[in-house]
C-alpha cells in the first residue's frame, strides 16, 4: 500500500544524499585540482574515486558503527574495518594507476600533483568516511540518549504510579480500621442509649467529611489535620467521659504547612486503643509543633508493661506511608518503658 508520508521522506533523504556527493566530488575536484589547469584528467579522477569513496563511506555508517561498534562488538569492529581498509587502500591505489595509465598515458609528470601522492589521495578518501562517521556516531549517540531518556521517565513514571497505587491501598485499609473503631464505640453507646450517642455521630460525621474531602489529597494543612485529631479527641472525650486526661498542645502551626492527610491519627489513634488506665485514668499527652524545616510530634500514654502498643494495622500502614511520602526525610522513634508508650516523629518539610 502506498503510504506518501514515507515517500516523501525517502525522497528528501535520497535529494540530501546526492547533494552531499555533488559536494564532495566538488571538494576533490578542487583538492586534486590544486597546481594543475587539465579538468578533464580532475574530473575523470575525482569520478573514478565516488564509488570507492562512497563504498566505504556506506559500509561504515549502515554496517560497522550500527551493527558492530554501537553493540560494542569491538573485535568484530576492528576485524571487519580493517578489511575495509584493505581493500579501499588497494582500489585507491588502482585509482592512481588509472590516472597514470589511461588519463595521463604513462606520463607521470602530466599528472596533477597531489593526483601523484598515494598518501595525499588516501587522506581525500578516508577524511570524508570519517566526517561522515563521526557524524553518524553523534547522531546514533543523540538517539540512544533520547531513547535511555524516555525509558527512565518511562520507568519513573511506572514506580510513582506503583507508589501512588500503594498509598491509595494503605489509605484504603486505614479508613475501615478508623470507622471500624469508632462505630464498635458508637454501637456499645447506642446499646446502653445513653444521652451522648447523637453527640457522637455528629461527631463522626465530621470525621468522615474530612476522610470523604481531604484524605485524598497529597498533603493537606496542617491546621486541618489539627481540627480533625481534636475532633477525634472530642469523640473519644464523650466514650472516656472522666476516665480520661488528655493534653494537646500544638505551637507555631502556620497557616502554609503542609503535612500528608491521616498521617498523625493513627498515633493518636493507637493511645487510646491500646493506653491503660492508671489510678482509674488513661494519660495522654501529645505535643505538636512547626519550625522552618520541620514539623515535630510527640504522643505518650500510660500502658501496661506486658502491652507494646505496636501491633495491628494502623501503625504498620503509618510506617510504609512515611517510607513512600518522605523516603529519608523523616525520623520515627517509638519507645515502651515503665508503662508509658511513647511516640516520636520529626518530618522535614519537603
Amino acid at each position: 500500500m502506498f503510504n506518501k508520508k514515507n515517500f516523501i521522506k525517502i525522497s528528501i533523504r535520497v535529494i540530501l544524499h546526492v547533494l552531499f556527493w555533488c559536494g564532495v566530488l566538488l571538494f576533490f575536484m578542487y583538492f586534486f585540482g590544486f597546481d594543475s589547469n587539465d579538468f578533464n584528467f580532475i574530473l575523470s579522477f575525482s569520478s573514478f574515486l565516488m564509488p570507492i569513496t562512497m563504498a566505504t563511506t556506506y559500509l561504515s555508517i549502515y554496517k560497522l558503527i550500527p551493527e558492530y561498534l554501537i553493540k560494542k562488538r569491538y573485535f568484530l569492529f576492528g576485524l571487519y574495518s580493517l578489511y575495509t581498509v584493505i581493500v579501499s587502500g588497494y582500489l585507491i591505489v588502482v585509482s592512481v594507476f588509472y590516472g597514470l595509465i589511461y588519463l595521463s598515458n604513462f606520463q607521470y609528470r602530466n599528472m596533477p600533483p597531489i593526483s601523484r601522492n598515494l598518501f595525499f589521495v588516501m587522506i581525500a578518501v578516508y577524511m570524508v568516511t570519517l566526517v561522515v562517521s563521526a557524524f553518524k556516531l553523534l547522531k546514533l549517540n543523540l538517539k540512544q540518549s533520547e531513547q535511555k531518556k524516555k525509558l527512565e521517565t518511562k520507568i519513573l513514571a511506572t514506580q510513582l504510579q506503583l507508589k501512588e497505587q500503594e498509598l491509595n491501598y494503605l489509605k484504603m485499609q486505614i479508613h475501615p480500621h478508623f470507622l471500624f473503631n469508632t462505630l464498635n464505640t458508637i454501637y456499645g453507646f447506642s446499646l446502653k442509649k445513653a444521652d451522648e450517642t447523637p453527640e457522637m455521630i455528629l461527631k463522626l460525621s465530621n470525621l468522615l467529611d474530612y476522610l470523604l474531602y481531604q484524605a485524598d489529597k497529597p498533603f493537606v494543612l496542617l491546621t486541618e489535620e489539627i481540627q480533625h485529631i481534636k475532633d477525634y479527641i472530642a469523640l473519644e472525650h464523650l466514650r472516656f467521659n472522666n476516665t480520661l486526661n488528655v493534653v494537646f498542645n500544638h505551637i507555631n502551626t502556620s497557616e502554609s504547612d503542609k503535612i500528608a492527610p491521616m498521617l498523625l491519627i493513627p498515633f493518636v489513634e493507637n493511645s487510646f486503643k491500646h493506653g491503660s488506665l492508671t489510678n482509674g485514668v488513661l494519660h495522654i499527652s501529645i505535643d505538636l509543633t512547626s519550625a522552618l524545616d520541620k514539623i515535630t510530634f510527640s504522643i505518650e500514654n500510660t500502658s501496661s508493661a506486658n502491652d507494646t502498643g505496636s501491633k495491628g494495622i494502623g501503625l504498620e500502614n503509618i510506617k510504609k506511608r512515611l517510607d513512600l511520602l518522605y523516603n529519608n526525610n523523616y525520623d520515627l522513634n517509638i519507645q515502651h518503658t515503665k508503662g508509658i508508650f511513647k511516640v516520636h516523629l520529626e518530618l522535614n518539610h519537603n
